[in-house]
């Protein structure tokens, strides 16, 4: 059976990637399709020869700039040619489920989340650009938004990496799917038997949505000592925030090695989690070490963190609302509420293994259906 697998961009590796990897582990021979490839950054892990780029990378700085060319992406993905395979696999967050398959080869996406700027997010990403990126928005976002409704009727089977993106989907595009969790490395991980030390850990990118601050404000107002690691565009600005802060030990480690990182996870008091996110891998590597979530109480959290036995939810994303939780959440540590084998048995639960199995089934029911 001839595969391709179709993905929006690879330029880094992060959790879309991994789904990625995991498909590829089923399919080894499969043809990956995107819309551009940064080879020097993922190219040990999705080798050159399997890729096939758009016409988009062509354009110069196109790896670094792809992001401004939302108005360009869906002519990109419908210009593959599939007539030559037997299964074409999507994994889309943008614009990649909007392929175009033969009537007689089916075509299914695993869907990390509708786009975002074009529907619930479309009036943050607004706020937070320039004048001049707001005017496009404008203009060009209700068409992206009709092309990917009508695109997302063209999928034969979808399948959502959490129920709270199967709702998303079935508002947005009127479909259902099926609730697949994405795979976690669980394999690697595991906790290191000793006592939690006292600090805690945020790992994250340091863009504005992961609210980091968050964080680094509760524990600096509490004189907690705090762990930052990851890096990004609000480096800068974190760490004049953490500067403000002399009473509290806020530590940032820069972009650090998986060792290092699952060191971190495994000494840690806890992991503080104040993003909504549409899974989140980070909360369910942490527990995989034994070590329990502080979690912003929305989203992909609420499916991967238990609370009062793996972890905590704090209701807002307010300063006040994480510094409750951390003081609720040492009180209850004081009373052993949490059982780093349970935790880790609960992480397990989002292993790649399962993740394999579930998805492999799924698309072998969708291949006999179309056979």
């Amino acid at each position: 059976m001839k595969v391709a697998i179709v993905h929006d961009w690879l330029v880094n590796y992060g959790g879309a990637e991994r789904v990625v990897e995991a498909l590829l582990s089923i399919y080894p021979d499969a043809d990956i399709f995107t819309l551009v490839y940064d080879e020097k950054k993922i190219g040990k892990i999705f080798k050159k020869e399997k890729v096939h780029t758009s016409f988009v990378q062509k354009i110069p700085m196109a790896t670094k700039l792809y992001t401004k060319m939302l108005t360009l992406m869906p002519k990109a993905f419908e210009s593959f040619d599939f007539s030559g395979y037997d299964l074409v696999i999507c994994s889309s967050s943008s614009c990649a489920k909007g392929v175009i398959t033969p009537p007689n080869v089916p075509q299914i996406a695993y869907i990390h989340s509708p786009m975002r700027y074009a529907w619930d997010q479309f009036f943050d990403y607004k706020r937070r650009s320039g004048r001049l990126t707001r005017f496009f928005m404008d203009r060009w976002i209700p068409n992206i938004r009709l092309w990917d409704y009508v695109s997302s009727q063209r999928i034969d089977k979808i399948i959502a990496n959490s129920s709270y993106i199967s709702r998303r989907i079935h508002k947005y595009w009127n479909r259902d799917s099926q609730v697949i969790f994405p795979p976690v490395d669980t394999g690697r991980l595991s906790p290191n038997g000793k006592p939690s030390e006292d600090f805690y850990v945020v790992f994250s990118r340091f863009v504005p949505y992961k609210r980091i601050d968050l964080a680094i404000t509760a524990c600096g107002e509490l004189g907690k000592e705090l762990v930052v690691i990851g890096g990004g565009s609000q480096e800068s600005e974190l760490k004049a925030l953490a500067a403000q802060y002399k009473n509290a030990k806020i530590t940032f480690t820069g972009r650090i090695s998986d060792e290092q990182v699952q060191d971190y996870l495994q000494r840690c008091k806890a992991l503080i989690f104040c993003a909504e996110e549409d899974f989140g891998i980070i909360p369910v590597e942490a527990q995989a070490c034994g070590r329990p979530v502080i979690a912003f109480g929305k989203g992909g959290a609420l499916e991967t963190v238990v609370d009062g036995k793996t972890g905590i939810f704090f209701k807002e994303q307010s300063t006040e609302s994480v510094k409750n939780a951390i003081l609720d959440f040492e009180s209850k540590l004081s009373t052993n509420s949490f059982d780093s084998e349970t935790i880790l048995k609960h992480a397990e639960k989002f292993s790649k293994e399962r993740f394999c199995m579930q998805i492999k089934d799924c698309i072998d029911e969708v291949v006999k259906t179309f056979r």
